[in-house]
């Protein structure tokens, strides 16, 4: 079976984003801003470029997902949900008393979730150990983590960062989900971390695109790693809450609880991009 189109991406992530929606009308409220900024991200690591299998989640040979901003966990919640990890109704009891899909990520509760995180920086840490695990082990499998901007800030970050290129870690590939905003305001007012150059500095191979871009997100994945021992880090730029237009691009949104009103107005206008997105 072969990977599917970008036309076809472009559907699964509007899917997705409908998803969200969905658990957002269960809970009351989520952290909708940066689930929907970095949907098409994982939606390409799900369907595009990662070797695994939802009847055997813990297959050895699995690539390895870590989502260190762990507060964008429905965008994770509603690309395994689609790829057939669990059962739509699942999607219902987000922000319910013991639910399996909590406000962070939790290996111990779901399947195809590989660590838990929430914590703001450690997500590369973690996915880097998994990385020289699976080196030491001689597997071909590659670890992916999706970042965000706002948590750039943290040193734990850049230890991992300068450990990685120390250990020449080329079957890690990072994404930093650079929307530009964080719960507070603009990241280039609160902490101006441009991780581009940052990253370059630290010894990565470096490229930026658009993060909402099937085409340049599927290109960035096809051309990993950028160089021979060296891990890679793409800067996604992105747009904060993507795909609910009256929420796009303004910080408030990063942890929305709707009006009544609101929410079936984003409903509505995920519902007609989903018939749009037909292939």
């Amino acid at each position: 079976m072969g990977k599917p189109s970008i036309k076809e991406l472009g559907y699964t992530a509007a899917l997705c984003r409908r998803k969200v929606l969905r658990m957002i009308e269960a809970g009351g409220a989520g952290h909708m801003g940066g689930a929907m900024s970095c949907i098409d991200i994982v939606t390409a690591l799900y369907f595009y470029a990662m070797n695994l299998d939802p009847a055997n989640p813990k297959m050895p040979e699995r690539d390895r997902f870590v989502l260190s901003a762990g507060h964008k966990c429905m965008a994770q919640y509603a690309v395994l949900c689609q790829k057939g990890f669990f059962d739509e109704k699942v999607l219902d009891s987000y922000g319910s008393l013991n639910s399996k899909i909590p406000g962070h990520p939790d290996m111990y509760k779901l399947p195809g979730v590989e660590a838990n995180t929430g914590a703001l920086g450690h997500g590369l840490s973690i996915g880097l150990g998994m990385a020289l695990g699976l080196r030491m082990d001689g597997a071909k499998a590659k670890t992916f983590v999706v970042m965000g901007d706002g948590e750039l800030a943290e040193g734990s970050n850049w230890e991992a960062a300068a450990a990685a290129a120390q250990f020449k870690a080329d079957n890690l590939a990072v994404f930093v989900d650079c929307n530009g905003l964080q719960i507070s305001g603009k990241t280039r007012d609160i902490m101006d971390m441009n991780p581009a150059p940052r990253f370059a500095a630290f010894g990565w191979a470096v490229r930026e695109i658009d993060g909402n871009s099937m085409d340049e997100i599927t290109a960035a994945l096809d051309a990993l790693p950028f160089a021979e021992g060296k891990p890679s880090l793409i800067a996604a730029h992105t747009v904060k809450a993507r795909g609910v237009s009256f929420a796009e691009g303004i910080a408030k949104y990063h942890y929305w609880k709707p009006s009544a009103e609101e929410l079936q107005k984003a409903i509505a206008e995920s519902e007609k991009k989903i018939e749009e997105a037909k292939p």
